[in-house]
């Protein structure tokens, strides 16, 4: 089995984070791997925010996830990913037919899983995080009302190397050969 399947096998949302510091070096790879994700008419749909330096604002962040008395455990997370969606620029004859942002979505989500994947590669674990304070995050991060924040990766080296069991549809459930 390629290297490619244990790592999808062994990616799971990690929630308990060490307190050893993320390199630098180790979070460019990691965007650097995300930008090159696919989208739809190459139209890369997406920017990242990456919290880890200013220790205010990744606090500011991980408190914008603590909604609703849940998330809290992210408090101890040294990065955060912040993902934002992008005016998606399509090609002309495309654009007069479909919204330009009807793939955004997906893309987004591409670029997401491949900005998780790359992490792992590298010996972090992540949790997308999908509920949290816009307008605290925004003033956090000096954005703009118009900037659209999808979503939060949390990530760090794990607090413990064990894989959980996924529990998972089986095959059947989720798909058709025709």
């Amino acid at each position: 089995m390629s290297d490619f399947f244990e790592l999808v096998k062994k990616r799971q949302s990690t929630r308990s984070f060490s307190d050893k510091p993320v390199e630098r070096e180790k979070l460019v790879e990691i965007v650097d791997a995300a930008r090159l994700s696919p989208s739809a008419c190459n139209s890369q749909p997406w920017k990242v925010i990456v919290a880890a330096e200013d220790k205010k604002i990744v606090t500011e962040v991980a408190e914008s996830v603590a909604l609703l008395g849940i998330n809290k455990y992210f408090a101890n997370a040294p990065v955060f990913f912040v993902v934002l969606e992008e005016h998606a620029k399509l090609n002309r004859s495309i654009a007069q037919i479909v919204d330009s942002q009807i793939w955004a979505p997906g893309d987004l989500g591409g670029f997401t899983l491949t900005l998780c994947y790359a992490a792992e590669e590298l010996g972090l674990g992540t949790c997308v995080i999908g509920l949290f304070d816009r307008p605290r995050l925004r003033e956090a991060l000096g954005l703009p009302l118009h900037a659209k924040i999808k979503l939060i990766v949390a990530a760090g080296y794990p607090s413990t190397e064990n894989v959980r069991h996924k529990e998972r549809k089986t095959l059947e459930e989720i798909a058709t050969f025709v």
